[in-house]
């Protein structure tokens, strides 16, 4: 089985297996969307939605969070972990939404890796849940089931596994297939050294199930 062959028997299964998956991170704009994945680094989107609501509480808009000082932005933002570094990142990206895309959330994988705190991950985030345009979210879901199903050789760096997954994957598969991964990943491909493989719904096709097989 080529990898193009494991990749679209995979996204057939996890369809099935995770009809509904979207987004965990609650919003409803996209420059929400935008705070929500600077303040989802290293903490859960659980707590991230949580925190959220108290933000937008005290700064309800791209304005209220363009002007307010970084550090009353870190006082709220706290319990998401590197409170400091993140408020700067969100107050500068705030102004640079207002002064330079007009409000605009820029739908280039170019212009938004302008923007202050935006990677490539929170970039193929918004191109694929805001604009619907061919996107692959790199996490460590997508990392982790990518080696060990057998669609990359032992990839880490998040930019290489994106490459190494758009040569294989439909387009307008990616970013939906990022989403079923973080579900699955959490569910029976878990980080624990031993995945749940008795009840994985990709036994057969998975490269590290038929490593333990042998």
């Amino acid at each position: 089985m080529t990898k193009k062959q494991r990749a679209l028997e995979v996204i057939q299964r996890l369809k099935k297996a995770y009809p509904d998956s979207d987004c965990t991170l609650d919003y409803d704009q996209a420059w929400k969307l935008l705070v929500s994945v600077r303040l989802a680094a290293q903490c859960t989107d659980a707590r991230v939605n949580v925190v959220v609501e108290d933000l937008y509480k005290v700064y309800p808009d791209v304005d209220a969070l363009a002007d307010a000082q970084p550090e009353d932005i870190e006082q709220i933002i706290r319990p998401c972990g590197l409170g400091k570094s993140k408020a700067r990142d969100i107050s500068a990206c705030m102004r640079m939404l207002r002064e330079e895309y007009h409000y605009e959330v820029p739908d280039t994988m170019e212009e938004l890796l302008k923007l202050p705190g935006v990677g490539r991950k929170s970039a193929n985030l918004i191109l694929g849940d805001v604009y619907g345009k061919p996107a692959i979210v790199t996490d460590t879901h997508c990392i982790r089931l990518s080696n060990r199903i057998g669609l990359v050789d032992n990839l880490k760096d998040p930019k290489q596994v994106e490459m190494a997954l758009r040569k294989i994957i439909p387009p307008e598969e990616g970013n939906a297939l990022c989403h079923r991964f973080v579900d699955h990943g959490r569910e029976v491909c878990t980080a624990r050294t031993i995945p749940h493989c008795e009840i994985c719904c990709l036994a057969d096709v998975c490269r590290y199930y038929q490593s333990q097989q042998k």
